[in-house]
């Protein structure tokens, strides 16, 4: 098994610095499809310098995710085939607003290694900190698929019951056909996302969008609608990656209030509803 559970678990820490300005903020924006109307004021705050805030899941992005998901692959102990990889969920812990520029250090480690039989899942944990103090924690939920089945932990379950009655808020946001290619220019230079024959090869008939990508879409969706455009209200974010979304198509995006947060369910439109992120939470302030 080229996962070896105890030693990923016990490798060393990587660290690295990270830096991010004005212009990351606002090419990861346009990348969710922020900018629409362009003159709009409320989407001015993600595109326009002088007016710019920072939306929470830049977090994501930021310096390229440094060290990554793609770097935590190659972690002593981790040894996988990308095409077997997917991105099953997302955990994001804010400690303060993101600033517009920065720089910081990034630490990451796998935190946990589980066993779900046909598949293998590693938690990815990158804590970003800067002189002032931590800034915020990731959480990447990977999977590797074909390599559980070797006894060990299962893992906490991280499911949901389904919020009763009609949403408070359902809104629906476009995926272009080249969000993918623009999205990938915040730093996931996965293949997957763009090349075909990639996608073929993994089991696609084309390529996906980033799980990171509809994250951010709905993210920007909750905060616009229920949060009254305040990026700092959110204080964690936190999603089970459902299903995929091809660019073009449409996600439909529906909110129910609770003491707060917010529970999310967001699906494919033109796939019959397909589910693409599940037991989705962002609480607030």
């Amino acid at each position: 098994m080229p996962i070896d559970a105890a030693k990923a678990l016990a490798a060393e820490p990587r660290s690295g610095e990270i830096s991010w300005d004005r212009k990351d903020v606002q090419l990861y924006h346009l990348g969710l499809g922020a900018g629409v109307p362009a003159t709009d004021p409320d989407e001015l705050r993600y595109t326009l310098e002088s007016r710019l805030h920072v939306l929470p899941s830049f977090a994501t992005v930021a310096g390229n995710g440094s060290p990554g998901v793609i770097s935590g692959l190659s972690m002593p102990g981790v040894d996988v085939d990308l095409t077997r990889v997917l991105h099953g969920g997302q955990s994001l812990t804010l400690h303060r607003p993101i600033p517009v520029e920065g720089s910081a250090t990034a630490t990451g480690r796998i935190a946990a290694v589980y066993d779900k039989g046909k598949a293998a899942v590693l938690v990815m944990r990158t804590e970003v900190a800067d002189a002032d103090g931590p800034l915020w924690t990731n959480d990447a939920q990977i999977f590797v698929r074909g390599e559980g089945g070797w006894g060990g932990d299962r893992g906490p379950s991280t499911r949901l019951e389904p919020p009763a009655g009609e949403p408070d808020r359902t809104v629906e946001r476009h995926v272009r056909e080249d969000q993918a290619l623009l999205y990938r220019l915040s730093g996931d230079w996965n293949p997957l996302h763009a090349d075909p024959e990639f996608a073929k090869v993994a089991g696609f008939d084309r390529p996906i969008l980033h799980g990171l990508c509809t994250y951010g879409m709905t993210l920007k969706a909750v905060v616009d609608t229920l949060l009254g455009g305040d990026v700092t209200r959110v204080r964690s974010y936190t999603t089970r990656f459902a299903g995929v979304v091809y660019p073009g198509e449409t996600l439909r995006i529906r909110m129910w209030r609770q003491e707060g947060a917010v529970q999310v369910a967001v699906s494919a439109v033109e796939r019959g509803d397909a589910p693409v992120l599940a037991d989705t939470v962002v609480a607030h302030s």
